[in-house]
């Protein structure tokens, strides 16, 4: 599934490295979306990103924690905690985008001039999730290592900080909303699991 999101990802962001009316057609701007109701531009935008690094860094950090959630839903379904574990994958990813585009469409849409792009959100989510899951294994911060619980702290203050600045043209408030939708899914389709997050932390 991570495999299969990334390579349609990237087939469609680098056509629209080369099409400019494609481009336009699939980002977010929070004005069409809202006043001529092109809906679609809430998941079409995580589709297309500004360029090569952006969308380097987003399908690396996708495919690094992707799998990770892909076994994390497995196993849950083999415990019996629910059932059809890709479809809650896809909820994860795919509601991490919409829910992420939420901030910027409420804030910009009277902003004509107002555009995101990118799977941010969608890969915040992802990333969320395994953290949610697995709080005490080790990520890395350049370089320097951490617990997922940790990261995932200092990556909230971090998005807080830098989405009142918004002097980076980069939407933080979309990473800030897809980490917090990945972390409370979990909690959302089945409350005891809570107890897996809190077992994790050996309480």
């Amino acid at each position: 599934m991570t495999l299969t999101i990334i390579v349609f990802t990237a087939i469609v962001s680098i056509f629209c490295f080369q099409n400019e009316a494609w481009f336009m057609r699939l980002l977010l701007n929070p004005y069409d979306t809202w006043h001529r109701k092109e809906w679609w531009r809430m998941v079409s935008h995580g589709f297309i990103h500004a360029d090569w690094i952006h969308l380097f860094v987003n399908m690396f950090v996708l495919y690094s924690f992707g799998r990770a959630a892909e076994r994390y839903f497995g196993e849950l379904a083999s415990m019996g905690y629910l059932r059809f574990p890709y479809m809650h994958y896809l909820l994860v990813y795919f509601g991490g985008m919409v829910v992420s585009s939420l901030p910027s469409m409420i804030k910009h849409r009277n902003d004509p001039n107002y555009n995101s792009v990118g799977a941010s959100g969608a890969v915040s989510a992802i990333l969320f999730v395994c953290i949610f899951f697995s709080p005490l294994q080790n990520l890395y911060l350049y370089f320097i290592p951490m617990p997922g619980i940790l990261f995932g702290v200092l990556y909230v203050i971090y998005s807080q900080v830098m989405a009142r600045r918004a002097k980076d043209h980069v939407n933080h408030e979309a990473h800030l909303t897809g980490a917090l939708f990945g972390f409370i899914y979990p909690i959302i389709i089945k409350p005891d699991l809570i107890r897996v997050f809190l077992g994790q932390l050996g309480l």
